[in-house]
């Protein structure tokens, strides 16, 4: 298996070997957003500029066609063209590592609309039972994945990803490595509550940098926003959006050499659009007792 996966990556069309020739540091305050829900696109539109949002990932649905969604699709282009934001086609399933089908015919939906300037793709492998009955073919059915999307479209193709995808080996490479190779960009899930020290956004993001800085490719941090009962260090649902935006600015001041960093993106509009500006901010009601 490890044999095949070399091989394919050897002949994969436009791999980059570049390195981080003409790659610089995205300028600060460059940011991004997942939009998950059916917001109304004025609101989206208009909280996207005021929080110096220039890339929208818009879920997409693959019935878009036919559920009466185009039509607010249509609304939130038009404008994001106006504020001179850019939309990527939000979309995955963990399933469609073993359904490629399925994974394409989306792909092939999101391209007829004409309204996208990219393909941003959460599949998460890791959530597939294969993942830990059989992790070498769920690796390469992921990386094939990633082959036929974007051989199938001349879109951008950016994929969300842990930080640690650069500890799982293939051959001479890793798993992170032969992701860089088929995609355009990545969005690193940094999700942690501090921007520097020890566990925090940036020391999880290291490996994805560096290896981002070799493969000439992009490599978006990101942060969240929404309540994570499991991990409160990986949310700034406790913090507040002053705590927030304090943090994010320091990623930005840090990474100013970093070749490869391509902005924050936060996860996702409607958390953040609520987030409280300081926990004693949030009403009394939602606080649980860790918060009181």
């Amino acid at each position: 298996m490890t044999a095949i996966l070399m091989a394919a990556a050897a002949a994969l069309p436009g791999a980059s070997s570049a390195g981080s020739a003409g790659l610089t540091a995205a300028p600060v305050n460059t940011r991004a957003m997942w939009l998950w829900d059916a917001d109304p696109a004025a609101q989206v539109i208009a909280w996207a500029t005021r929080q110096n949002v220039s890339e929208v990932f818009v879920h997409v649905a693959p019935s878009v066609l036919t559920d009466g969604s185009l039509a607010r699709l249509q609304e939130i282009k038009e404008r994001a063209v106006d504020g001179r934001i850019e939309l990527r086609a939000l979309g995955g399933e963990p399933g469609w590592i073993n359904n490629h089908a399925a994974a394409l015919d989306w792909q092939r939906t999101v391209v007829s609309t004409g309204l996208f300037d990219g393909i941003h793709l959460d599949v998460e492998p890791y959530l597939t039972d294969g993942w830990t009955t059989d992790l070498p073919a769920a690796r390469a059915a992921y990386l094939r994945l990633l082959d036929r999307m974007r051989a199938a479209s001349t879109l951008r193709l950016e994929a969300d990803v842990p930080f640690w995808f650069g500890r799982y080996k293939i051959g001479r490479n890793t798993l992170a490595d032969e992701v860089l190779r088929r995609v355009d960009g990545v969005t690193v899930m940094s999700y942690r509550d501090t921007a520097t020290g020890p566990n925090s956004m940036l020391a999880v993001s290291q490996d994805w940098l560096a290896r981002g800085r070799t493969a000439g490719k992009r490599v978006r941090l990101a942060a969240e926003t929404g309540p994570l009962p499991d991990c409160p260090h990986c949310t700034f649902h406790e913090e507040g959006a002053d705590a927030l935006t304090t943090e994010l600015a320091k990623v930005d001041a840090a990474t100013r050499l970093t070749a490869a960093f391509g902005g924050i993106a936060v996860h996702h509009y409607g958390a953040w659009r609520t987030l409280p500006a300081r926990p004693s901010d949030r009403p009394a009601a939602t606080l649980d007792r860790t918060e009181a």
